[in-house]
This record gives C-alpha cells, structure tokens and sequence, in this order.
C-alpha cells in the first residue's frame, strides 16, 4: 500500500474518531513527509489545542511551520525544545504509539531559558489558528421584520420554530421541545437564505452559512471531517444558527448513490451523526437547510429530530416584490414609477428576475442618458419594456415538481405545492 493510501486510511480514522490523538499525529508525520506542510501543521495544532504539553505535537507544529515560513514557527520550537527537556513522564505523557522518535529535534536558534510550564502558560499569546476556512460565520444584521410581505412564511417560522426556542419552558409543559431542524424548500430565488438570515437575527445568534464546496473533499475521510469541523464551529460559537445550502447535495438520498458517488454514503451519515449530537452537546445550534430538490434528500434527514419540519417558500407576493423592485433601484435616478403596479404585473417572476427587470429598464435609461448627454431617468416606459423581456425563471422547476408532487406524494408533503399550482392555472 502506498503513502497517499496510508495517509487517505488514516484521515478517515481521525475523521471518525476526531479525539485519537496518537493516529492524529501519525497522519501529520506522513503528511510532513510527504510535503503536505500545511495539512500536517493544521493536525498538530488541532492536539496542541487541547493538549499544550504534548512535546510530539510541538516538534511537529515547529518543524511544518519552518517549512512554510509560519510566524508562530519559533514559538512552536521553543515549547517544543523545553518540553523536551523535561522528564519523560512530562513530554510523552499523552503518547501511546510504539516507534516513536524522542530525539531532540536540530535547533533552529538557541534554546530559550524558559521552562515548559513557563511556556505552556504562555502558549495563549501564541496566535490562535483561525476557525477553520469552511464556510462564512457572520451577525446577520436582521430580523423578519425586514422580510418584506410572505407573511404566511413568516407565521409558521414564528409557531414552529422561533417561539419554542425563545419559550422553552412553555413548549416543555406541552411536551415540545425546541430541537431538530427546519428545511426551507422551493423554487430557486425566492429568498430563502434570506429568511434564514432573518431567523438568526431573531434569535441573536450567528449565522454559519455552509455549501456543498465547503464540505466535500477529494480525499477519502475529509468531507466527513469537514462535516464535522462545521458542527464543532458551530457548538464553540453558541448561539448559532447552522445553515446548509443546496442540502439535497450533502444529504443525497443513499439509494442513488452509485460507483463514484459511493464516497457520499459516508458524508450522509456523518450527516446523520451530528444532527443527532451522537456524544455531543447541540445545544444553542439552531439548524437550517435550504433545496430546490427535496424529493432528492434522504428519508432519514427529515425524521424526527433531524429536519422534521419542511417549509415551502414560493416566489415573492406582491409586497415582497415591490419590496425587491425598491431596493434594486435604491439610488438610481427615477421619475414617477409605480412599483406597485409593475409587482401587480411581474406574479411568478422570483427576486432573482426582478433585480433582471430593474437592471434592464436601468439600461435603457443609460441609453438614453448617453445619446442626450445628460443623466436621464429611469421611467415607467422602461419598466414596462424590461418587464416584457423578462420571463419567469422558475419554469423548469415548476416542470419537474409538478410530477413529483403528482406522482410521489404519499405522505402529502407536496400538498402545498400542489395547491399553488392549482391556483396559478
């Protein structure tokens, strides 16, 4: 078996058993090794983290470090120099794996007077490896107030699942609790990381925004890791709300994957694993998904506990589309437009379409304005053209639910949608 099998097999036995600190640092010798300086110092650092007196940890952290030119990399060498210096019931306390080098490593400057305690204690005004780069942590900045009509999205957001987090002691007298996940779904461009964002902001808490790029990885065992790295972001920053865009991607249903997409099973039940807080502690994580393709996802992701509540969010009403139309031509030069007669006429077109219809009839403006040699106004004449242009998007993805919703839905889930077809006809 070759190094990159060896080095694939083990990341997927940290990526399984995060706390094997002897298997974690094995990884980070072969992936130093093997030129992977900057993999090999993220897992000495991740044992550094909770064990600070680890000398192994420290000689490796200091050895990638040097490589890749890291400012923390004298630091590294110090705490690893005086921890080497220490008894050996100090230094390898915490190591189990036979073979393992206890030379001291060549030093790269003179060795410090300090003591490994002294270091040690010090070690915090190391600077801290960042949160891992997945994904976007951020404060929201906004509640649902600003979500502009959908006010029947926004009543059963409240009963479902803001009010029993904000009142636990209510929802626990009826037997509820304020657990599990929420699943916003439909056609593509109608705001549903919006409304998640708004929900954050509700609850005070951050929003940690996760795509399927941020998770899946070409390496057997690290979309698992990934996975889980996201979840540990999510627990050490509470409260947060935890949001998976395009979740049909990472929760596929396990029964269409085939040969190549094999490798997903293992992300689907990583998946599963973490939303059940299998030897964790999920509390002040609040979990949001959002799809176009909810017939896609896995039976066992929307069971109980997991996402067991599914919302459908159509496009926007007439409020929120004069709402979109108003802030997509916030500052730009316009004469008597009446936004509320151009979103009576635009039903059906998502927010994505109408940020389309204001950047069209902008266009003719600019046209205008550079003919004439002045800055001309943006005017109903040009919404009305823009609108004419300007066709729903959500047509290809109305095509393909309707046949689900016809044909697949057993358990009525597609009911709603449904309905609102039936409606438009």
């Amino acid at each position: 078996m070759g190094t990159s099998e060896v080095i694939a097999g083990l990341e997927s036995v940290v990526a399984g058993d995060p706390e094997n600190v002897p298997i974690r640092l094995h990884l980070a010798e072969l992936l130093l090794g093997h030129g992977e300086h900057d993999r090999a110092l993220a897992h000495a650092v991740v044992v550094l983290s909770s064990l600070p007196d680890h000398a192994k940890a420290a000689r490796l952290a200091a050895d990638c470090a040097d490589r890749l030119g890291d400012a923390r990399a004298a630091s590294y060498r110090r705490l690893a120099d005086a921890l080497l210096d220490q008894p050996e019931s100090i230094s390898t306390a915490h190591e189990v794996m036979p073979g393992a080098q206890q030379e001291r490593p060549p030093q790269s400057e003179p060795a410090a007077p300090d003591s490994a305690q002294d270091l040690i204690n010090g070690w915090a005004d190391i600077p801290a490896p960042a949160e891992p780069r997945i994904g976007e942590l951020i404060q929201p900045g906004l509640t649902l107030n600003e979500v502009a009509g959908m006010d029947d999205v926004k009543r059963r957001l409240e009963l479902s699942l803001l009010a029993p987090i904000r009142n636990p002691e209510v929802s626990m007298a009826y037997g509820k609790r304020a657990g599990g996940g929420l699943l916003l779904w439909g056609p593509p461009g109608c705001g549903k990381t919006f409304v998640a964002r708004a929900c954050a902001g509700e609850l005070g808490a951050a929003f940690y925004s996760i795509g399927t790029s941020d998770v899946l990885d070409m390496w057997i065992g690290a979309s698992e890791q990934n996975l889980t790295s996201v979840f540990e972001v999510a627990r050490r920053n509470p409260p947060c709300m935890l949001f998976f865009d395009e979740l049909d991607s990472l929760g596929r249903k396990r029964t269409q994957l085939h040969d190549g997409a094999g490798a997903l099973r293992g992300v689907v039940n990583q998946f599963l694993s973490e939303l059940d807080g299998v030897g964790k502690v999920n509390d002040g994580v609040f979990v949001m998904g959002a799809t176009n393709h909810p017939w896609d996802i896995d039976s066992a992701l929307v069971r109980p506990g997991r996402f067991d509540r599914m919302m459908l969010v159509l496009p926007p009403d007439p409020a929120a589309r004069t709402s979109i139309l108003r802030h997509h031509l916030d500052g730009r030069p316009t004469h008597k437009l009446d936004l509320e007669g151009v979103a009576a006429r635009t039903e059906g077109l998502t927010g994505a379409d109408l940020a389309l219809v204001c950047d069209s009839a902008t266009e003719r403006a600019m046209e205008r304005s550079m003919d004439a040699g002045k800055v001309e106004a943006i005017t109903m004449r040009d919404m009305k053209s823009a609108m004419k242009e300007v066709r729903p998007s959500t047509g290809p993805w109305f095509e393909t639910a309707r046949n689900y919703a016809m044909y697949s839905n057993e358990s009525g889930q597609f009911d709603e949608l449904l309905a609102y077809m039936k409606g438009r006809r």
